[in-house]
């Protein structure tokens, strides 16, 4: 079967399954319905919260590593409709979730506008569109069939009957008839509500279906009628002016009945015309063009803007009556590079780039982003906080170096809303995969398109000058820490054995120190004491010297036997400080590697077998490509060895 036949035999299976799923009644039918589901009658709240909640929640707490780092052992909430997309969000997420699960049980959420609030590029406009999809993926709703605004079918049910149909089916009913609808139930049905059509209606972006957006407008031709519809200029020859029928229910506020309106730059709007905003969502209401009646809005009012606008708008204090009605979550810049190297890889994904990128490129640039969004501490440096916020652990002399992540956060306010945009990485990362001759991009290269990037697009002689530090010592030297440990490791992963016999040594003599007993020789058997210049040339590796000795020599200990408890198995590579002090080690007793690395023409077989086999650990191991292991290698030879 060819390709087109069977996609043919999709489409014909799609389209059969929609016309049954499609519904056509009047009241009688949708009561029956709603006798089996009352859930098809919930507001536009609880519908979007139970739509996003139904994709699945996990709940991080102190046995997760990365809580335990990054938030204090606090429980954390993942929501899995946004897992996949927005990276480092969780706060932030938790924030959107809370005020719809709050709005959803009618508490005051549900008369308030959600305001995200951020830098450009913080992700603000995307959120939006992911939750605009979930309503997209809801189950159709039912509707007054040929309704501008597609409302609820309910509202047919009269006032005096409906105390006796909460009672009936536990179903509070808000909201009446939009004066089109009363119109034609009056006119075409002769006021009998049982006869009027329904129907059914999915939620479409496109097709302008449950979801309206409001761009910013220009002042001078600020018109309401973008919310609230207009008149139709062409039927007032027709009917009177007071006659529902020339009414065009065409805005922001009619087509997001029962879905989303969303407000795009909000404050960008004159204050007049924000006062409909209010009132939809205060009120549960919106004006109608020209003498008709109130129009009952039940929507979920998502805005955003950036800070600026925020504060220029929160500095008039006669705006204080919106100020109220406005929950604001703040969207800042991801802190994390690890989770800000997500958001590049998932972005890369989306183009049709397929181009080799070498370890560390991406992570290169995601330190880059976060340096520059981070503020001033007076407890560490910007790399040391940087790591921090990252979730690792700070090691001096060998010992873990204890810093309350929490009491960095508190030292500033709203950290994280200035500083590097995600899309100005993305164009030094689109460029440099673009200039490249060999299809792919390493760190060398990264750096210099943000260098470029930087001294091209950066406006202010101050922000340059503040960016372009972090690219030429700190970061400089973070990659080159990075690559040596890198390419020592696949030095060293030829020596693995020797690895873990100096461990098993290290351990055996570390203990006997602790408890003060005697080392059982492996060979003879033998009884004999800790040797205290093994441990020391060990230890030395890493600075360990003086009266330090002893912290370290207990703490690896303890750590060590910890992980035996748990049944865990441990090896020369188990804890950071004691694996870096044995790759030292290794290193310095194979003193060669920096010739084989940087002196290709004087290299001997055997060490042109190590390099070969190095190079290969590079490829096979670590991710690199043939190109980019020779490019980071002879970066490594100009940079790191050049003295050998």
């Amino acid at each position: 079967m060819t390709a087109t036949n069977k996609f043919l035999q999709s489409v014909k299976a799609h389209q059969e399954s929609k016309k049954e799923e499609k519904f056509s009644g009047f009241l009688k039918e949708y009561l029956q319905l709603l006798e089996k589901n009352p859930d098809i009658t919930v507001l536009a709240h609880k519908r979007l919260y139970k739509q996003i909640l139904g994709e699945g929640l996990t709940i991080l707490d102190e046995t997760n590593d990365r809580c335990n780092k990054l938030f204090n052992g606090e429980s954390v909430k993942v929501y899995d409709y946004f897992s996949s997309q927005f990276f480092g969000m969780e706060r932030p997420l938790e924030k959107v979730m809370r005020f719809l699960h709050s709005a959803a049980m009618k508490g005051e959420e549900s008369r308030q506008v959600l305001l995200l609030l951020g830098p450009v590029g913080a992700g603000k406009s995307a959120l939006i569109e992911h939750i605009k999809a979930a309503l997209e993926a809801c189950d159709p709703i039912y509707i007054l069939e040929g309704c501008p605004i597609n409302e609820e079918p309910l509202h047919l049910i009269p006032r005096t009957l409906r105390n006796e149909f909460e009672e009936m089916y536990d179903i509070k009913i808000e909201g009446d008839l939009c004066p089109i609808c009363r119109h034609r139930l009056i006119k075409e049905f002769e006021g009998d509500y049982t006869k009027f059509p329904i129907s059914q209606t999915s939620f479409s972006v496109r097709g302008r279906k449950g979801v309206g957006v409001v761009p910013p407008m220009d002042p001078n031709t600020q018109d309401t009628s973008l919310l609230i519809g207009s008149e139709d200029i062409s039927k007032l020859d027709l009917y009177p002016e007071d006659d529902p029928r020339v009414l065009s229910l065409n805005g922001a506020f009619n087509v997001g009945n029962r879905g989303i309106v969303e407000f795009v730059e909000v404050f960008k709007n004159e204050i007049e015309f924000l006062h409909t905003m209010i009132t939809a969502t205060q009120e549960k209401n919106v004006p109608s063009p020209g003498k008709q009646a109130m129009i009952y809005f039940d929507g979920v009012i998502l805005a955003h803007c950036n800070e600026a606008e925020w504060n220029k708008f929160k500095s008039e204090h006669t705006n204080e009556a919106i100020l109220d009605r406005i929950v604001r979550v703040n969207i800042p810049y991801s802190l994390e590079f690890d989770q800000e190297v997500k958001i590049y890889q998932k972005l890369i994904d989306r183009s049709d780039f397929n181009y080799h990128i070498a370890p560390h490129t991406l992570e290169i640039a995601a330190m880059f982003a976060v340096l520059s969004r981070l503020k001033a501490s007076n407890k560490v440096d910007p790399l040391t906080k940087m790591k921090i916020y990252n979730g690792e652990e700070i090691v001096e002399k060998g010992l873990i170096k204890k810093v309350d992540i929490k009491d960095l956060r508190e030292e500033v306010e709203d950290e994280g809303m200035t500083g590097i945009s995600t899309r100005f990485i993305m164009k030094a990362i689109d460029a440099a995969l673009a200039d490249s001759t060999k299809n792919m991009i390493t760190p060398i290269s990264i750096r210099d398109a943000l260098i470029k990037q930087v001294k091209e697009q950066v406006v202010s002689v101050d922000d340059r000058k503040y960016f372009l530090q972090f690219l030429q010592k700190p970061l400089h030297e973070e990659y080159l820490s990075l690559l040596e440990k890198e390419i020592t490791k696949a030095f060293v992963t030829a020596y693995d054995e020797q690895a873990e016999s100096l461990f098993n040594n290290y351990l055996d003599h570390a203990e006997a120190y602790v408890n003060n007993t005697k080392v059982k020789d492996r060979v003879t058997s033998e009884d004999m004491e800790p040797d205290e210049k093994f441990l020391q040339s060990i230890e030395e590796q890493i600075g360990i010297k003086g009266s330090a000795k002893n912290n370290f020599r207990a703490d690896i200990t303890s750590y060590m036997f910890a992980k035996l408890r748990r049944n865990e198995t441990i090896d020369w590579r188990s804890y950071g400080p004691l694996r870096e002090a044995i790759e030292s080690k290794l290193v310095a007793s194979v003193r060669d590697i920096s010739r084989i690395v940087t002196k290709s023409k004087s290299r001997d077989t055997k060490q042109q077998k190590k390099f070969s086999a190095m190079v290969q650990t590079l490829i096979d191991d670590y991710g690199y490509n043939e190109d980019s292991a020779e490019e980071v290698l002879k970066f490594a030879s100009n940079n790191l060895w050049r003295d050998s």
